[in-house]
Protein backbone atom coordinates (compact mmCIF):
# COMPACT_ATOMS: atom_id res chain seq x y z
CA UNK A 1 0.00 0.00 0.00
CA UNK A 2 0.81 3.78 -0.88
CA UNK A 3 1.66 7.11 1.00
CA UNK A 4 0.18 10.07 -0.35
CA UNK A 5 3.31 11.31 -1.42
CA UNK A 6 4.04 7.87 -3.71
CA UNK A 7 1.06 8.25 -6.12
CA UNK A 8 2.44 8.04 -9.78
CA UNK A 9 1.00 10.55 -11.98
CA UNK A 10 1.00 10.56 -16.00
CA UNK A 11 -0.93 13.60 -16.84
CA UNK A 12 -2.13 12.77 -20.42
CA UNK A 13 -4.95 14.98 -20.20
CA UNK A 14 -2.60 18.41 -19.62
CA UNK A 15 -0.77 17.27 -22.14
CA UNK A 16 -2.99 18.02 -24.84
CA UNK A 17 -2.09 21.94 -24.60
CA UNK A 18 -4.21 24.88 -23.48
CA UNK A 19 -6.94 24.89 -26.31
CA UNK A 20 -8.61 21.81 -24.06
CA UNK A 21 -8.07 23.30 -20.02
CA UNK A 22 -6.54 25.83 -18.19
CA UNK A 23 -4.35 25.76 -15.61
CA UNK A 24 -5.85 26.98 -12.26
CA UNK A 25 -4.65 26.18 -8.66
CA UNK A 26 -7.49 25.07 -6.27
CA UNK A 27 -9.10 27.79 -4.09
CA UNK A 28 -8.19 26.14 -0.15
CA UNK A 29 -10.99 25.78 2.18
CA UNK A 30 -11.33 27.36 5.73
CA UNK A 31 -10.72 24.29 8.40
CA UNK A 32 -10.49 21.31 6.35
CA UNK A 33 -11.68 18.30 7.96
CA UNK A 34 -12.26 14.91 7.05
CA UNK A 35 -16.51 14.11 6.44
CA UNK A 36 -15.77 10.33 5.23
CA UNK A 37 -13.55 8.37 2.69
CA UNK A 38 -14.19 5.36 0.63
CA UNK A 39 -11.79 2.52 1.36
CA UNK A 40 -12.61 0.54 -1.93
CA UNK A 41 -12.17 3.56 -3.85
CA UNK A 42 -8.65 4.60 -2.30
CA UNK A 43 -7.86 0.74 -3.29
CA UNK A 44 -7.73 2.25 -6.81
CA UNK A 45 -4.89 4.23 -6.12
CA UNK A 46 -3.37 1.59 -3.92
CA UNK A 47 -3.44 4.08 -0.96
CA UNK A 48 -3.66 2.71 2.56
CA UNK A 49 -6.96 3.63 3.55
CA UNK A 50 -5.24 4.86 7.29
CA UNK A 51 -3.81 8.16 5.40
CA UNK A 52 -7.84 9.18 5.59
CA UNK A 53 -7.28 10.07 9.49
CA UNK A 54 -4.06 11.91 8.74
CA UNK A 55 -3.99 15.85 8.38
CA UNK A 56 -2.11 16.20 5.23
CA UNK A 57 -5.11 14.03 3.32
CA UNK A 58 -7.54 16.77 4.34
CA UNK A 59 -5.19 19.58 3.32
CA UNK A 60 -4.53 18.19 0.08
CA UNK A 61 -7.87 17.37 -1.15
CA UNK A 62 -9.60 20.19 0.86
CA UNK A 63 -6.77 22.76 -1.37
CA UNK A 64 -4.19 23.48 1.36
CA UNK A 65 -1.79 21.71 -0.58
CA UNK A 66 -0.96 19.93 -4.09
CA UNK A 67 1.85 17.27 -5.07
CA UNK A 68 4.81 18.39 -7.01
CA UNK A 69 3.46 16.44 -10.02
CA UNK A 70 0.11 17.45 -10.05
CA UNK A 71 -1.03 19.67 -12.60
CA UNK A 72 -4.57 21.15 -11.68
CA UNK A 73 -6.45 22.28 -15.00
CA UNK A 74 -10.04 23.27 -15.89
CA UNK A 75 -11.25 21.80 -18.63
CA UNK A 76 -13.14 23.48 -21.38
CA UNK A 77 -16.51 21.87 -22.94
CA UNK A 78 -19.73 22.60 -23.99
CA UNK A 79 -22.98 20.72 -23.95
CA UNK A 80 -26.88 20.49 -24.97
CA UNK A 81 -28.77 21.52 -21.55
CA UNK A 82 -32.00 20.83 -21.76
CA UNK A 83 -32.37 20.73 -24.95
CA UNK A 84 -30.53 24.22 -25.58
CA UNK A 85 -27.24 24.17 -27.25
CA UNK A 86 -24.56 26.22 -24.50
CA UNK A 87 -21.03 26.88 -26.37
CA UNK A 88 -19.38 27.32 -23.68
CA UNK A 89 -19.11 25.04 -20.27
CA UNK A 90 -16.28 23.77 -18.96
CA UNK A 91 -15.07 23.09 -15.18
CA UNK A 92 -16.95 25.74 -13.44
CA UNK A 93 -15.69 25.04 -10.23
CA UNK A 94 -14.40 21.35 -10.54
CA UNK A 95 -10.17 20.76 -11.34
CA UNK A 96 -8.81 18.03 -12.76
CA UNK A 97 -5.60 17.50 -10.40
CA UNK A 98 -3.44 14.79 -12.65
CA UNK A 99 -3.87 11.02 -13.83
CA UNK A 100 -2.39 8.73 -11.54
CA UNK A 101 -1.38 4.84 -12.41
CA UNK A 102 -1.98 2.07 -10.50
CA UNK A 103 0.43 -0.83 -9.61
CA UNK A 104 -2.35 -2.69 -12.17
CA UNK A 105 -1.43 -0.08 -14.96
CA UNK A 106 -4.68 1.63 -14.45
CA UNK A 107 -4.90 5.36 -15.04
CA UNK A 108 -7.47 7.23 -12.94
CA UNK A 109 -8.48 11.19 -13.07
CA UNK A 110 -8.03 13.04 -9.63
CA UNK A 111 -11.01 15.30 -10.30
CA UNK A 112 -11.64 17.85 -7.90
CA UNK A 113 -15.28 19.36 -7.38
CA UNK A 114 -15.80 22.21 -4.99
CA UNK A 115 -12.14 23.86 -5.62
CA UNK A 116 -13.15 27.32 -6.49
CA UNK A 117 -13.65 29.38 -9.17
CA UNK A 118 -12.02 28.82 -13.20
CA UNK A 119 -12.19 30.48 -16.08
CA UNK A 120 -15.64 28.68 -16.80
CA UNK A 121 -17.66 29.40 -13.47
CA UNK A 122 -19.71 32.23 -15.35
CA UNK A 123 -22.10 33.47 -12.50
CA UNK A 124 -21.27 30.82 -10.10
CA UNK A 125 -18.89 31.04 -7.01
CA UNK A 126 -16.47 27.64 -7.70
CA UNK A 127 -17.71 26.10 -4.56
CA UNK A 128 -19.77 22.93 -3.53
CA UNK A 129 -21.78 22.57 -0.41
CA UNK A 130 -21.48 19.70 1.96
CA UNK A 131 -25.37 18.63 1.21
CA UNK A 132 -24.46 17.97 -2.62
CA UNK A 133 -20.51 16.76 -2.10
CA UNK A 134 -22.38 14.12 0.61
CA UNK A 135 -25.02 12.87 -2.30
CA UNK A 136 -22.47 12.60 -4.79
CA UNK A 137 -20.19 10.45 -2.80
CA UNK A 138 -22.61 8.08 -1.70
CA UNK A 139 -24.09 7.68 -5.02
CA UNK A 140 -21.27 7.64 -6.88
CA UNK A 141 -20.10 4.44 -4.18
CA UNK A 142 -23.74 2.98 -3.92
CA UNK A 143 -23.86 2.43 -7.43
CA UNK A 144 -20.98 1.35 -8.18
CA UNK A 145 -21.79 -1.46 -5.40
CA UNK A 146 -25.16 -2.22 -7.47
CA UNK A 147 -22.66 -2.79 -10.45
CA UNK A 148 -23.70 0.02 -12.07
CA UNK A 149 -20.94 1.84 -13.90
CA UNK A 150 -20.13 4.82 -12.12
CA UNK A 151 -17.38 7.63 -11.34
CA UNK A 152 -16.08 7.01 -7.83
CA UNK A 153 -15.21 8.99 -4.80
CA UNK A 154 -12.48 8.88 -3.02
CA UNK A 155 -14.07 11.51 0.09
CA UNK A 156 -15.64 14.49 1.35
CA UNK A 157 -13.80 17.17 3.11
CA UNK A 158 -16.02 19.30 5.20
CA UNK A 159 -15.06 23.06 6.30
CA UNK A 160 -16.07 26.36 7.93
CA UNK A 161 -16.11 28.28 4.57
CA UNK A 162 -19.64 29.83 4.10
CA UNK A 163 -20.85 29.32 1.06
CA UNK A 164 -24.24 31.10 -0.07
CA UNK A 165 -26.73 29.56 -1.93
CA UNK A 166 -30.85 29.27 -0.80
CA UNK A 167 -29.55 30.24 2.37
CA UNK A 168 -26.12 30.06 4.02
CA UNK A 169 -24.17 26.63 3.74
CA UNK A 170 -20.46 25.22 4.81
CA UNK A 171 -18.54 24.54 1.73
CA UNK A 172 -17.32 20.84 0.83
CA UNK A 173 -14.96 19.49 -1.25
CA UNK A 174 -15.33 15.63 -3.29
CA UNK A 175 -12.92 14.27 -5.06
CA UNK A 176 -13.82 12.01 -7.52
CA UNK A 177 -12.43 9.25 -9.61
CA UNK A 178 -12.83 8.02 -13.29
CA UNK A 179 -10.39 6.74 -15.94
CA UNK A 180 -11.75 9.75 -17.61
CA UNK A 181 -13.86 12.91 -17.34
CA UNK A 182 -14.35 13.57 -21.39
CA UNK A 183 -17.98 13.79 -21.99
CA UNK A 184 -19.88 14.56 -24.92
CA UNK A 185 -19.73 18.05 -24.84
CA UNK A 186 -15.95 18.09 -25.06
CA UNK A 187 -16.70 16.83 -28.82
CA UNK A 188 -19.51 19.45 -29.23
CA UNK A 189 -17.19 22.18 -28.37
CA UNK A 190 -14.39 21.75 -30.81
CA UNK A 191 -17.44 21.05 -33.26
CA UNK A 192 -18.89 23.90 -32.96
CA UNK A 193 -16.22 25.87 -32.54
CA UNK A 194 -14.54 24.75 -36.01
CA UNK A 195 -11.17 23.77 -34.45
CA UNK A 196 -11.02 20.76 -37.04
CA UNK A 197 -7.31 20.13 -35.91
CA UNK A 198 -8.02 19.99 -31.61
CA UNK A 199 -11.22 17.60 -32.59
CA UNK A 200 -9.03 15.45 -34.43
CA UNK A 201 -6.14 15.28 -31.06
CA UNK A 202 -9.37 15.06 -29.17
CA UNK A 203 -10.57 11.88 -31.25
CA UNK A 204 -7.38 10.57 -31.68
CA UNK A 205 -6.49 10.89 -27.45
CA UNK A 206 -9.65 8.71 -26.84
CA UNK A 207 -9.58 6.49 -29.06
CA UNK A 208 -5.92 5.52 -28.42
CA UNK A 209 -6.07 5.12 -24.24
CA UNK A 210 -9.69 4.68 -24.01
CA UNK A 211 -10.58 2.27 -26.92
CA UNK A 212 -7.68 1.32 -28.25
CA UNK A 213 -8.84 -2.10 -29.53
CA UNK A 214 -10.87 -0.25 -32.14
CA UNK A 215 -7.58 0.17 -33.87
CA UNK A 216 -7.99 -2.67 -35.04
CA UNK A 217 -11.28 -2.29 -37.10
CA UNK A 218 -11.16 -0.92 -40.50
CA UNK A 219 -12.94 2.13 -39.06
CA UNK A 220 -11.25 2.66 -35.85
CA UNK A 221 -13.57 5.92 -35.10
CA UNK A 222 -17.14 4.12 -36.42
CA UNK A 223 -15.95 1.13 -34.07
CA UNK A 224 -15.80 3.54 -31.17
CA UNK A 225 -18.91 5.36 -31.64
CA UNK A 226 -20.66 2.03 -31.76
CA UNK A 227 -18.69 0.35 -28.39
CA UNK A 228 -19.72 4.29 -26.86
CA UNK A 229 -23.20 3.46 -28.15
CA UNK A 230 -23.61 -0.25 -26.50
CA UNK A 231 -22.21 1.10 -23.32
CA UNK A 232 -24.54 4.15 -23.14
CA UNK A 233 -27.30 1.50 -23.74
CA UNK A 234 -25.91 -1.25 -20.49
CA UNK A 235 -25.76 2.08 -18.16
CA UNK A 236 -29.24 3.13 -18.68
CA UNK A 237 -30.75 -0.35 -18.94
CA UNK A 238 -29.67 -0.82 -15.30
CA UNK A 239 -30.32 2.66 -14.35
CA UNK A 240 -33.87 1.92 -15.63
CA UNK A 241 -33.93 -1.66 -13.90
CA UNK A 242 -32.66 -0.60 -10.66
CA UNK A 243 -34.67 2.60 -10.54
CA UNK A 244 -32.34 5.12 -10.81
CA UNK A 245 -32.86 8.53 -12.03
CA UNK A 246 -29.83 11.00 -12.70
CA UNK A 247 -31.98 14.10 -13.37
CA UNK A 248 -29.56 15.85 -15.47
CA UNK A 249 -28.84 14.20 -18.68
CA UNK A 250 -27.35 17.38 -20.47
CA UNK A 251 -25.07 16.39 -22.83
CA UNK A 252 -22.29 17.61 -20.57
CA UNK A 253 -23.04 15.12 -18.04
CA UNK A 254 -22.28 12.18 -20.37
CA UNK A 255 -19.37 10.48 -19.99
CA UNK A 256 -17.28 9.24 -23.36
CA UNK A 257 -16.66 6.10 -21.01
CA UNK A 258 -20.60 5.50 -20.61
CA UNK A 259 -20.19 5.50 -16.86
CA UNK A 260 -22.10 7.60 -14.67
CA UNK A 261 -21.37 11.12 -13.29
CA UNK A 262 -21.86 14.56 -12.78
CA UNK A 263 -24.46 13.77 -10.06
CA UNK A 264 -27.18 16.43 -9.37
CA UNK A 265 -30.65 16.08 -8.50
CA UNK A 266 -30.39 11.96 -8.71
CA UNK A 267 -32.82 9.79 -6.88
CA UNK A 268 -33.70 6.20 -6.74
CA UNK A 269 -37.55 5.07 -6.77
CA UNK A 270 -39.27 4.52 -3.96
CA UNK A 271 -42.86 3.57 -4.66
CA UNK A 272 -42.74 3.01 -8.73
CA UNK A 273 -43.36 5.52 -10.86
CA UNK A 274 -42.48 5.84 -14.37
CA UNK A 275 -43.19 9.14 -14.98
CA UNK A 276 -41.16 10.05 -11.68
CA UNK A 277 -39.59 13.55 -12.28
CA UNK A 278 -36.17 13.76 -9.70
CA UNK A 279 -35.23 17.21 -10.44
CA UNK A 280 -37.06 20.06 -8.71
CA UNK A 281 -36.00 22.37 -11.65
CA UNK A 282 -37.28 20.02 -14.41
CA UNK A 283 -40.23 21.66 -15.11
CA UNK A 284 -41.46 19.99 -18.39
CA UNK A 285 -40.22 16.75 -17.40
CA UNK A 286 -37.32 15.80 -19.83
CA UNK A 287 -35.69 13.88 -17.64
CA UNK A 288 -38.15 11.62 -15.72
CA UNK A 289 -37.57 8.59 -15.38
CA UNK A 290 -39.16 6.98 -18.19
CA UNK A 291 -37.72 9.41 -20.36
CA UNK A 292 -33.72 8.55 -19.57
CA UNK A 293 -34.02 5.82 -22.73
CA UNK A 294 -35.19 7.88 -25.39
CA UNK A 295 -32.82 10.95 -24.15
CA UNK A 296 -30.01 8.78 -23.87
CA UNK A 297 -30.49 8.24 -27.73
CA UNK A 298 -30.62 11.82 -28.39
CA UNK A 299 -27.46 13.04 -26.74
CA UNK A 300 -25.82 9.82 -28.63
CA UNK A 301 -27.29 11.95 -31.67
CA UNK A 302 -25.69 14.77 -30.58
CA UNK A 303 -22.12 13.03 -30.22
CA UNK A 304 -22.93 11.72 -33.86
CA UNK A 305 -23.50 15.45 -35.06
CA UNK A 306 -20.10 16.17 -33.50
CA UNK A 307 -18.27 12.98 -35.02
CA UNK A 308 -19.56 13.44 -38.53
CA UNK A 309 -15.95 14.52 -39.52
CA UNK A 310 -14.54 11.45 -39.28
CA UNK A 311 -17.80 9.13 -39.56
CA UNK A 312 -19.96 9.45 -42.49
CA UNK A 313 -23.73 10.11 -41.73
CA UNK A 314 -25.01 6.92 -42.93
CA UNK A 315 -22.02 4.82 -40.52
CA UNK A 316 -23.62 6.88 -37.74
CA UNK A 317 -27.23 6.03 -38.31
CA UNK A 318 -26.88 2.57 -38.48
CA UNK A 319 -24.69 2.83 -35.16
CA UNK A 320 -27.37 4.82 -33.35
CA UNK A 321 -30.09 2.16 -34.50
CA UNK A 322 -28.37 -0.63 -32.43
CA UNK A 323 -29.12 1.37 -29.50
CA UNK A 324 -32.56 0.85 -28.34
CA UNK A 325 -32.37 -2.99 -29.23
CA UNK A 326 -29.28 -3.13 -27.12
CA UNK A 327 -30.72 -1.38 -24.34
CA UNK A 328 -33.74 -3.42 -24.57
CA UNK A 329 -31.56 -6.74 -24.16
CA UNK A 330 -29.74 -5.73 -21.36
CA UNK A 331 -32.83 -4.58 -19.76
CA UNK A 332 -34.57 -7.60 -20.22
CA UNK A 333 -31.88 -9.60 -18.93
CA UNK A 334 -31.12 -7.91 -15.90
CA UNK A 335 -35.32 -8.04 -15.10
CA UNK A 336 -35.71 -12.04 -15.73
CA UNK A 337 -32.75 -11.97 -13.48
CA UNK A 338 -34.55 -10.10 -11.11
CA UNK A 339 -37.29 -12.32 -11.45
CA UNK A 340 -35.08 -15.52 -10.82
CA UNK A 341 -35.54 -16.38 -14.35
CA UNK A 342 -32.52 -18.05 -15.49
CA UNK A 343 -34.36 -18.98 -19.83
CA UNK A 344 -35.77 -16.07 -22.14
CA UNK A 345 -38.96 -16.63 -23.46
CA UNK A 346 -40.90 -14.56 -25.60
CA UNK A 347 -43.25 -13.48 -23.43
CA UNK A 348 -41.06 -12.03 -20.87
CA UNK A 349 -41.06 -8.64 -21.61
CA UNK A 350 -45.14 -8.56 -21.28
CA UNK A 351 -44.65 -9.99 -17.81
CA UNK A 352 -42.11 -7.45 -16.50
CA UNK A 353 -44.33 -4.52 -18.17
CA UNK A 354 -47.70 -5.81 -16.75
CA UNK A 355 -45.89 -5.84 -13.04
CA UNK A 356 -44.76 -2.46 -13.61
CA UNK A 357 -48.13 -1.22 -14.59
CA UNK A 358 -50.08 -2.88 -11.59
CA UNK A 359 -46.76 -1.56 -9.07
CA UNK A 360 -47.58 1.77 -11.33
CA UNK A 361 -51.54 1.65 -9.84
CA UNK A 362 -50.82 0.55 -6.19
CA UNK A 363 -47.90 2.61 -5.39
CA UNK A 364 -45.49 0.09 -4.98
CA UNK A 365 -42.28 -0.36 -3.82
CA UNK A 366 -40.08 -0.77 -5.86
CA UNK A 367 -37.18 -2.28 -4.70
CA UNK A 368 -38.73 -4.15 -2.03
CA UNK A 369 -40.68 -6.20 -3.81
CA UNK A 370 -37.76 -7.63 -5.68
CA UNK A 371 -36.04 -8.37 -2.75
CA UNK A 372 -39.26 -9.85 -1.24
CA UNK A 373 -39.98 -11.75 -3.94
CA UNK A 374 -37.10 -13.85 -3.61
CA UNK A 375 -37.27 -14.28 0.22
CA UNK A 376 -39.41 -17.65 -0.21
CA UNK A 377 -40.77 -19.47 -3.02
CA UNK A 378 -42.75 -17.97 -6.05
CA UNK A 379 -45.99 -19.49 -4.76
CA UNK A 380 -45.71 -18.04 -0.66
CA UNK A 381 -43.95 -14.59 -2.17
CA UNK A 382 -46.98 -13.69 -4.18
CA UNK A 383 -49.36 -14.61 -1.43
CA UNK A 384 -47.40 -12.51 0.61
CA UNK A 385 -47.24 -9.34 -1.41
CA UNK A 386 -50.43 -9.26 -2.69
CA UNK A 387 -51.66 -7.16 -0.17
CA UNK A 388 -49.72 -4.26 -1.16
CA UNK A 389 -51.25 -3.84 -4.73
CA UNK A 390 -54.64 -2.08 -5.28
CA UNK A 391 -56.06 -4.25 -7.97
CA UNK A 392 -56.33 -7.33 -6.97
CA UNK A 393 -57.83 -9.55 -9.75
CA UNK A 394 -54.97 -7.46 -11.89
CA UNK A 395 -52.15 -8.96 -9.15
CA UNK A 396 -53.49 -12.57 -8.60
CA UNK A 397 -53.85 -13.00 -12.83
CA UNK A 398 -50.16 -12.04 -12.67
CA UNK A 399 -48.94 -13.96 -10.29
CA UNK A 400 -50.47 -17.02 -11.79
CA UNK A 401 -48.69 -16.37 -15.01
CA UNK A 402 -45.35 -15.67 -12.94
CA UNK A 403 -45.52 -19.24 -10.89
CA UNK A 404 -46.13 -20.74 -13.91
CA UNK A 405 -43.12 -19.41 -15.82
CA UNK A 406 -41.23 -19.93 -12.79
CA UNK A 407 -42.27 -23.78 -12.66
CA UNK A 408 -41.09 -24.24 -16.95
CA UNK A 409 -37.98 -22.34 -15.39
CA UNK A 410 -37.51 -24.92 -13.28
CA UNK A 411 -33.77 -24.67 -12.93
CA UNK A 412 -32.25 -25.77 -9.33
CA UNK A 413 -33.73 -25.69 -5.95
CA UNK A 414 -35.83 -23.34 -4.02
CA UNK A 415 -32.59 -21.68 -2.07
CA UNK A 416 -30.68 -21.68 -5.23
CA UNK A 417 -33.63 -19.65 -6.57
CA UNK A 418 -33.00 -17.22 -3.32
CA UNK A 419 -29.56 -16.52 -3.56
CA UNK A 420 -29.47 -16.06 -7.26
CA UNK A 421 -32.10 -13.33 -6.96
CA UNK A 422 -30.81 -12.09 -3.62
CA UNK A 423 -27.45 -11.55 -5.76
CA UNK A 424 -29.05 -9.22 -8.27
CA UNK A 425 -32.02 -7.19 -5.72
CA UNK A 426 -30.71 -5.31 -3.15
CA UNK A 427 -31.96 -4.97 0.38
CA UNK A 428 -30.19 -1.46 0.74
CA UNK A 429 -30.46 1.55 -1.91
CA UNK A 430 -29.71 5.20 -1.64
CA UNK A 431 -32.98 6.68 -0.66
CA UNK A 432 -33.90 10.27 -0.46
CA UNK A 433 -34.53 10.47 3.06
CA UNK A 434 -31.49 8.25 4.27
CA UNK A 435 -28.91 10.91 2.38
CA UNK A 436 -30.89 13.57 4.09
CA UNK A 437 -31.01 12.38 7.59
CA UNK A 438 -27.44 11.84 7.04
CA UNK A 439 -26.76 15.24 5.54
CA UNK A 440 -28.56 16.97 8.47
CA UNK A 441 -26.27 15.19 10.99
CA UNK A 442 -23.35 16.08 9.04
CA UNK A 443 -24.21 19.79 8.51
CA UNK A 444 -23.95 20.02 12.69
CA UNK A 445 -21.18 18.53 13.03
CA UNK A 446 -21.59 14.76 12.84
CA UNK A 447 -20.27 12.88 10.53
CA UNK A 448 -20.75 9.35 11.74
CA UNK A 449 -24.47 8.64 10.15
CA UNK A 450 -23.10 9.47 6.48
CA UNK A 451 -20.28 6.79 7.13
CA UNK A 452 -22.51 4.08 8.73
CA UNK A 453 -24.69 4.98 5.41
CA UNK A 454 -21.79 4.82 3.06
CA UNK A 455 -20.85 0.69 5.18
CA UNK A 456 -24.37 -0.12 4.38
CA UNK A 457 -24.31 0.73 0.86
CA UNK A 458 -21.16 -0.82 -0.15
CA UNK A 459 -22.74 -4.15 0.55
CA UNK A 460 -26.30 -3.76 -0.68
CA UNK A 461 -27.24 -7.26 -1.62
CA UNK A 462 -26.13 -8.82 1.78
CA UNK A 463 -28.23 -8.25 5.08
CA UNK A 464 -26.46 -6.90 7.58
CA UNK A 465 -26.82 -7.21 11.54
CA UNK A 466 -28.42 -4.01 12.95
CA UNK A 467 -29.03 -2.53 9.82
CA UNK A 468 -33.09 -3.01 9.50
CA UNK A 469 -33.61 0.59 9.40
CA UNK A 470 -32.25 0.96 6.09
CA UNK A 471 -34.30 -0.99 4.65
CA UNK A 472 -37.66 -0.17 5.18
CA UNK A 473 -39.63 1.91 3.25
CA UNK A 474 -39.83 5.85 3.55
CA UNK A 475 -41.95 8.04 6.09
CA UNK A 476 -44.22 10.37 3.75
CA UNK A 477 -42.20 13.08 4.08
CA UNK A 478 -39.46 10.97 2.99
CA UNK A 479 -41.04 10.71 -0.65
CA UNK A 480 -41.75 14.51 -0.92
CA UNK A 481 -38.21 15.43 -0.84
CA UNK A 482 -37.53 18.45 -3.86
CA UNK A 483 -34.07 18.31 -4.61
CA UNK A 484 -33.06 20.71 -7.64
CA UNK A 485 -29.65 21.50 -9.49
CA UNK A 486 -28.14 24.12 -6.90
CA UNK A 487 -25.49 22.75 -4.82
Amino acid sequence: MKALDELTFDNRFARLGDAFSTHVLPEPLDEPRLVVASKAAMALLDLDPNVAETPVFAELFGGHALWAEAEPRAMVYSGHQFGGYTPQLGDGRGLLLGEVYNQAGEHWDLHLKGAGMTPYSRMGDGRAVLRSSIREFLASEALHALGIPSSRALCVIGSSTPVWREKQERGAMVLRLAPSHIRFGHFEYFYYTQKPEQQAQLAEHVLNLHYPECREQPEPYLAMFREIVERNAEMIAKWQAYGFCHGVMNTDNMSILGITFDFGPFAFLDDFDAHFICNHSDHEGRYSFSNQVPIGQWNLSALAQALTPFISVDALKEALGLYLPLYQAHYLDLMRRRLGLTTAEDDDQNLVERLLQLMQNSGVDYTLFFRRLGDESAALAVSRLRDDFVDLAGFDAWAERYKARVERDGDGSEEQRRARMHAVNPLYILRNYLAQNAIAAAESGDYSEVRRLHEVLSKPFEEQAGMEQYAQRPPDWGKHLEISCSS
